[in-house]
């Protein structure tokens, strides 16, 4: 890969990020060489790599018990984790910071990895999937341990070790993790450097890791920007990309139902989540219907001024192209937070979502916020809501919701929509098995097209066959 390309490629991934340790660093967590915890890429890959050549010796079932190490692992750390990655970060909620580790159960492990066979006239053909090796992961401030403890499971089950550049913003808690992952795996199987992170990650140390020789599959959660990046790279990525997932509701949907999902899903960890509800489109009829059922439903709606007020400050004007981008300093705010900034007074403790009337070409619409407080744009129809919600998704096909009783609005919609997500008449989260059916990833890779992630994700397909032999009948 030429020179310059990387330099622009990482220059892109790591535009958003800062060049430092996070202020919580101490000098014990930088760096140390134990437990995967590196300051030098070259040293990690290294480690990583003899790490995978020794946990390809050992068999599935150790693989399962080395995903089992880290499922309870988490579960047992996560009230202690999640407060350190909430002080770290300053962003989202803390009661869901620690659902989001204590929920790891659901990510899939080896169970994944089934063995296909197929005998015939000219032997066997036996088709499995292999590891890639190295995996060089990039994870993002929203959900630092928990998304690199989830992709440990799926890449671990598969055979695969890991080298991860963190968020700066998220370092210190992505270390501490590692490290314990690490001594737990070391104590039972004697495989120090499993999981490898960096730390201080840096712009020069994100570079390494697109470059490195040794480093055989990339894999990067965040925004647009860090996608387009990752894409340009010449090695294989599976990028988990942005959202801005739209809500349709229609003249049929059950309007409490439909408040309390929106709420459930707007509302989890302040709307970090790249699956939450980002904008509603509601049909004119029902509007005050939807209304209501929010605001019983413990919602506060902001009027029209509160909500020019809240714009002014969770939006800033870029000079470069006078557009309007988000103000990081109010992404993952409580709610509480932004009705008050939007000029409330009285805010309800247990407040959890803001809402109000936007037009269509409102910031808050077209923009993947990451804010508690969800804009309402009223719609003749359904096919007006869905045209605009179509629209204000910006081709991403990551996740829409509906609710609706009306099984062809329903699928039209779906179809038209083509996301990797599609919830019906539920809270977004229940997309990812939580409140629905199905399991837990917190990489969708929506750019690259390999959707929810599973240990399968992370392997190369291989087939053997056994010409003439091997056939008992």
């Amino acid at each position: 890969m030429d020179v310059t390309l990387i330099q622009d490629v990482v220059s892109e991934v790591m535009r958003r990020m800062s060049n430092h340790v996070s202020p919580q660093s101490t000098s014990a967590d930088v760096g140390t060489g134990r437990y995967g915890v590196f300051s030098d890429v070259d040293q990690a890959v290294q480690a990583a790599t003899e790490a995978q050549k020794q946990l390809l010796k050992l068999s599935l079932d150790d693989r399962d018990a080395i995903v089992k190490i880290i499922k309870s692992t988490a579960k047992e750390n996560a009230h202690a984790w999640g407060k350190i990655e909430f002080d770290e970060t300053k962003i989202g909620r803390l009661d869901h910071k620690i659902e989001k580790l204590q929920i790891l159960e659901l990510v899939p492990g080896v169970e994944y990895l089934k063995t296909h066979a197929q005998t015939g006239t000219n032997g066997v053909c036996l088709e499995e999937f292999a590891p890639f090796g190295v995996i060089g992961a990039i994870t993002p401030v929203t959900h630092s341990v928990p998304t690199l403890s989830a992709n440990a499971v799926t890449m671990i089950a598969s055979g695969n070790s890991l080298v991860i550049n963190p968020h700066p913003n998220g370092s210190h808690c992505a270390a501490i993790a590692v490290a314990e992952y690490n001594k737990r795996i070391a104590a039972k199987f004697g495989i120090e450097h499993l999981i490898t992170v960096i730390n201080p990650p840096t712009l020069e140390s994100a570079d390494a890791i697109f470059a490195h020789r040794g480093v055989n599959l990339l894999v990067v959660t965040g925004g647009p920007v860090v996608a387009r990046a990752a894409m340009k790279s010449s090695k294989r990525a599976i990028v988990a990309g942005p959202g801005n997932p739209p809500v349709v509701v229609d003249e049929t949907a059950c309007m409490k139902n439909a408040a309390e999902c929106i709420i459930k899903g707007a509302s989890f960890d302040n709307n970090l989540l790249c699956i939450g509800e980002k904008q509603i489109f509601v049909v004119d009829s029902v509007y005050d219907k939807l209304v209501t059922a929010l605001q019983t439903a413990g919602a506060v709606e902001l009027n029209t001024q509160q909500i020019a007020t809240l714009t002014s400050k969770a939006f800033k004007v870029d000079p470069k192209d006078n557009k309007p981008h988000v103000n990081k300093d109010y992404v993952g705010k409580d709610a509480r937070d932004l009705v008050i900034a939007a000029g409330g007074t009285s805010v309800p403790p247990t407040c959890q979502l803001a809402f109000g009337e936007t037009t269509f070409d409102h910031p808050f619409v077209q923009q993947e916020q990451m804010m508690p407080f969800i804009p309402i744009v009223r719609c003749r129809n359904v096919d007006e809501a869905m045209d605009k919600a179509i629209e204000s998704e910006h081709g991403y096909r990551h996740t829409a919701i509906i609710h609706s009783r009306n099984l062809d609005t329903i699928t039209r919609f779906g179809r038209r929509a083509a996301t990797t997500l599609f919830v019906v008449n539920g809270a977004s989260p229940s997309g990812l098995g939580l409140g629905g059916q199905g399991h837990l990833s917190y990489s969708i890779a929506t750019p690259t097209g390999e959707g929810i992630t599973t240990p399968l994700t992370f392997t190369r397909y291989r087939r053997i066959m056994i010409t003439g032999s091997l056939r008992m009948v």
